[in-house]
């Protein structure tokens, strides 16, 4: 980068806040950049048929209808694909890996995916501006946006999109794709534009970092849909109430929400850095706990949006330091990670509590303010002992100084 980004209040962002707009924007600039070096990388050898005849009818956009082609890249299904075929991603994903230097697919499975799900994207918004014939594409089709999960037939022998449609060629002729929005895939949550996902298709939902966890498989844990939804649609508003300014950039970053399953005793949530706009969470029935977990997953994301621009931190993944919130030693990455998710959850329930929220003034509530804060200082006093941040990463430790742990107005020394 020329210049050094301005990220003044990436943790907890002032009203108004700018910063996470700005991050994002520039990390889909990035993002376009990735497209044209994966489509050169692959411009010879299996994939180059179709990556020649996607470049013949996608490439114009990025001079004829530039947003349109940026909206559809900055999808979350088409963006994991992108970061894992780019340039400098490893040839294999390792599922005890720590690090998205270690997370990139097989071609042979990547660059059909990418084509295929950028394709339907445009071809949904009527973006692609002609027909485009893919010889090659993954068993599904899915667009977040346009809610959609089409199983592509065994027998299929081609993948034609265009503008405003879809169709797939098999032996007794080319049969049309239902475009239409399909609460089987997709589920709208009130107010918003996430949507609970009931199809994944993400390649890396399997990498797991957290030794108490296995994996991010899509599963109800047997709750039915509308109670999913109305756990996200109450912790959303919840947000929005106490925290305003942070729900705003929910609404700029996170697209998705996977299920992951339901346990009353215990929460489970995660995110995949190259997903930026999916999260994986549990059903959990303490509305206070889907509350934390959607804003920490979501801090999560913002700095996944950073960290495509800037390394923040010059020795982020060693040595390893003791967690202030988690059981196994943790590399600085891990560290920065922890307290820059619990300083907005640690500003939520102070805030609650300068409101006089209902429950707020119970002794457990004020009990859990006090752990946050307490381990939002140690992860600090980690951060400002070991840690050697780029120019970025300055402007990010010092807001998290400033901070104090995240005690708010309302402290609880």
């Amino acid at each position: 980068m020329s210049e050094v980004l301005h990220v003044p209040d990436l943790c907890v962002p002032r009203p108004g806040s700018t910063t996470l707009r700005t991050v994002l924007s520039a990390a889909l600039r990035r993002a376009l950049q990735d497209l044209r070096a994966v489509l050169g990388v692959h411009a010879s050898g299996p994939m180059a048929s179709d990556v020649a005849a996607f470049a013949r009818v996608v490439g114009p956009l990025a001079r004829t209808r530039p947003g349109a082609l940026a909206a559809a890249v900055r999808r979350t299904e088409v963006g994991v694909w992108l970061r894992c075929l780019r340039p400098g991603a490893a040839q294999a994903a390792d599922p005890a890996a720590d690090s998205a230097a270690d997370s990139a697919v097989d071609p042979a499975v990547g660059v059909p995916s990418l084509l295929a799900t950028l394709g339907l994207e445009l071809a949904r918004t009527g973006e692609l501006p002609q027909r485009l014939r893919l010889r090659a594409w993954p068993p599904w089709l899915s667009s977040c946006a346009g809610r959609l999960a089409l199983r592509m037939p065994a027998d299929a022998t081609g993948l034609v999109l265009g503008p405003g449609w879809a169709a797939v060629e098999r032996p007794g002729g080319e049969q049309a794709l239902a475009l239409q929005p399909d609460d089987a895939a997709y589920v709208p949550l009130r107010g918003s534009e996430v949507r609970l996902a009931l199809h994944d298709d993400n390649p890396l939902a399997a990498l797991e970092a957290h030794p108490d966890k296995h994996g991010n498989a899509l599963d109800l844990g047997g709750q039915p849909v509308a109670r999913w939804c109305e756990a996200l649609e109450r912790a959303l508003a919840t947000i929005e109430r106490y925290l305003p300014a942070f729900r705003a950039e929910i609404e700029l970053v996170l697209q998705r929400v996977v299920p992951v399953g339901w346990d009353a005793h215990q929460h489970r949530s995660a995110t995949v850095q190259e997903a930026l706009g999916t999260v994986y969470l549990s059903l959990h029935p303490n509305p206070m706990t889907m509350v934390e977990a959607l804003v920490h997953e979501v801090s999560h994301n913002k700095i996944a949006a950073l960290l495509e621009l800037d390394p923040v931190l010059h020795d982020a993944h060693v040595p390893i330091h003791a967690s202030p919130v988690r059981p196994d030693p943790r590399p600085l990455h891990g560290v920065l990670l922890a307290v820059h998710a619990f300083l907005p959850v640690a500003a939520l329930y102070a805030a609650m509590i300068e409101a006089g929220a209902p429950g707020a003034e119970h002794p457990d509530f004020r009990r859990r303010l006090a752990e946050i804060v307490d381990g939002n200082r140690e992860g600090t006093r980690v951060l400002r002992e070991h840690a050697r941040p780029t120019a970025v990463g300055r402007q990010l430790l010092d807001e998290i100084e400033a901070l104090d742990g995240g005690a708010g107005p309302s402290r609880v020394d």
